[in-house]
């Protein structure tokens, strides 16, 4: 579809797909490209099969569209009765949170992988764009499950600045077909395939951070709404499994957010959870998905993936086997999978931008199998902020998508011979959550040509070239606008008693917060500026020089922001991306 189409796709205008059903009074959407009048919502080759003469889904989902609905006002589900309590209990005993729960339909369960966040979240932009019907949007709001997190989603009032998206892959084996993946009777599942996906502030780059289930991590007390009532859920005794951060003992998606937050020091905005059967609908909507193989797959015992070397399009049954096998690859542990996971949603977001984007049908099938198998946060509760956020991602070329594992290590409190699980690798992890959180790019982003720019970049770089003066020289008052109760304190103490700055003076409160730390200074107090911001692990963008000259013994002027992060924990984040064998979104390269 482009400009001049003015809306139309393969010649067919979306405001004419829309047709009256004389039957029922309504507007029924018509995908098929035939010119005339549509069959009757109860004919069997009406769009949509299974479709009754009176606008309903065999299996009780409406597919008429509502009345036009009121402006800010959510269409709601009927009230279903809960599900009996064999259905929400989890292998660790406890319950779901019984948020907005639907009725299944025969054989599928709700939520699993990454697939939705390219296949529905970018469905969602043309859909939205080129239909523009509100029937559309009542259709995908009713697919969709929400549950509130409180706090865990670290909202923001609007889509601007860096987004931090979780998306929760459930192993719940409930579903035709997937009990051979696991213990069917597990039918609440857990944190199984996890991404944390982040969107840069100028939608120049973004990082798909893959966490491995079987790393072994500290998981938070976690409040959550249980029949309405809040519920403080005791976190993990020592450290556990990461997958255990969701269902276990009624751990609902925000446990697993707070996780993510405690162990990286990132916010996180939203998640979404999508399980088997979401793969197999999604894969087959998409038309199937381009893997490739470097070496043959034959699992006859769990899997039953069976591939030869070489370029296949798998979906359906094939694709979930795919996404699940670990059996014949290296170590045959998650982290092996981990890489055909990558893989294959790297080659999904390829075929979308290239064919389902430019098809109305293919396009409906996806933004509808997406929301069918979806679960998301309050935040993006509906189809309308679903299109929102894909307008976002939608910004991020593809060639500037990265895919990578967060670093890890054996776990070294197990054996040699017996390990099973990883814990984070103390020195790269660290760094690569440092390179999240300022937004630096995993891929060759391309410098903005902006001359400009660039030599204030220079110029300000330049502020800590040169001399640096003695400790006992320097002369800073510090003040406190981070938000940390004793932050100004502690830096005072950590000044004058590790680092030799006796001349440095607590002043208490900044009039106002700081999103940054900034030091100012005059001219003739360079040396000093560079001396603390060496200390302290200032970047050059922190230092603020004036024009006129300081008075004998005037101090430099400190105020600690939001940044702050400790008395003697450095600023800077890394420039460069440590190897963590990153893939980026637009290369084509074979698993194993």
């Amino acid at each position: 579809m482009d400009a001049h189409s003015r809306g139309r796709a393969d010649e067919i205008d979306p405001a004419d797909q829309w047709v009256l059903n004389p039957q029922t009074g309504n507007y029924e959407l018509r995908l098929d490209h035939s010119a005339g009048q549509p069959p009757l919502s109860g004919s069997p080759s009406a769009p949509g099969a299974g479709v009754t003469g009176s606008g309903t889904r065999s299996g009780g989902r409406s597919t008429a569209p509502a009345e036009a609905p009121v402006p800010g006002q959510r269409r709601r589900r009927p009230a279903e009765p809960d599900a009996p309590e064999t259905e929400r209990g989890t292998a660790g005993g406890g319950r779901v949170p019984p948020q907005r729960r639907r009725k299944r339909k025969q054989g599928a369960s709700g939520k699993k992988k990454v697939l939705l966040w390219t296949g529905g979240t970018m469905a969602f932009v043309l859909v939205g764009g080129a239909v523009g019907a509100y029937a559309i949007y009542n259709k995908l709001d009713g697919n969709l499950d929400v549950v509130d997190v409180g706090d865990a989603a670290q909202q923001t009032e609007s889509m601007d600045g860096p987004l931090n998206i979780l998306i929760i892959g459930n192993d719940v084996r409930t579903g035709e077909g997937n009990e051979s993946y696991g213990n069917k009777s597990n039918v609440t599942g857990h944190a199984d395939t996890t991404f944390l996906i982040h969107i840069a502030e100028d939608r120049t780059n973004a990082t798909a951070m893959s966490i491995p289930r079987d790393l072994k991590i500290e998981i938070p007390e976690c409040p959550t709404k249980v029949d309405g009532v809040t519920k403080v859920i005791p976190g993990s005794v020592g450290k556990t499994k990461f997958n255990e951060s969701y269902g276990v003992d009624g751990r609902d998606p925000g446990c697993t957010m707070r996780t993510i937050t405690q162990m990286s020091g990132l916010p996180i905005n939203h998640f979404m959870m999508v399980d088997f059967n979401a793969v197999k609908t999604l894969s087959t909507a998409v038309g199937g998905v381009k893997v490739c193989l470097a070496k043959p797959i034959h699992d006859k015992k769990y899997s039953k993936l069976n591939l030869p070397a070489g370029e296949h399009r798998v979906q359906g049954e094939q694709a979930l086997a795919f996404l699940r096998n670990r059996h014949g690859l290296g170590n045959e542990s998650d982290l092996d999978r981990i890489k055909q996971q990558q893989q294959f949603l790297a080659s999904m977001m390829r075929q979308l931008k290239e064919d389902t984007l430019s098809s109305p049908t293919k396009l409906y099938d996806v933004a509808d199998a997406a929301t069918d198998s979806l679960t998301v946060d309050k935040g993006i509760g509906s189809a309308a902020k679903l299109v929102t956020l894909a307008k976002e991602l939608a910004k991020v070329d593809l060639k500037n998508i990265t895919f990578l594992t967060v670093p890890v290590i054996d776990n070294p409190d197990e054996p040699p011979t017996k390990r099973a699980t990883v814990v984070l690798d103390p020195v790269k992890a660290p760094q690569i959550f440092s390179m999240i959180e300022n937004d630096v790019s995993f891929t060759e982003v391309k410098k903005k040509e902006a001359d400009a720019k660039k030599a204030k970049a220079k110029a300000q770089a330049k502020l800590l070239e040169g001399p640096k003066a003695p400790a006992a020289e320097v002369r800073v008052d510090v003040y406190n606008g981070s938000g940390i109760q004793g932050a100004a304190q502690a830096t005072i103490n950590w000044l004058q008693n590790e680092q030799g700055v006796l001349r440095s003076t607590n002043k208490s409160n900044a009039p106002e917060k700081a999103a940054k730390t900034n030091l100012s200074y005059a001219p003739n107090q360079a040396d000093q500026a560079r001396a603390l911001a060496a200390m302290m692990g200032l970047p050059a963008t922190a230092l603020k020089q004036g024009t006129a000259d300081a008075a004998e013994r005037e101090p430099m002027t400190l105020v600690l922001g939001a940044d702050f992060k400790g008395a003697g924990v450095p600023m800077t984040g890394p420039t460069k991306a440590p190897d963590v064998g990153q893939v980026e979104a637009d290369k084509k390269v074979c698993a194993q």
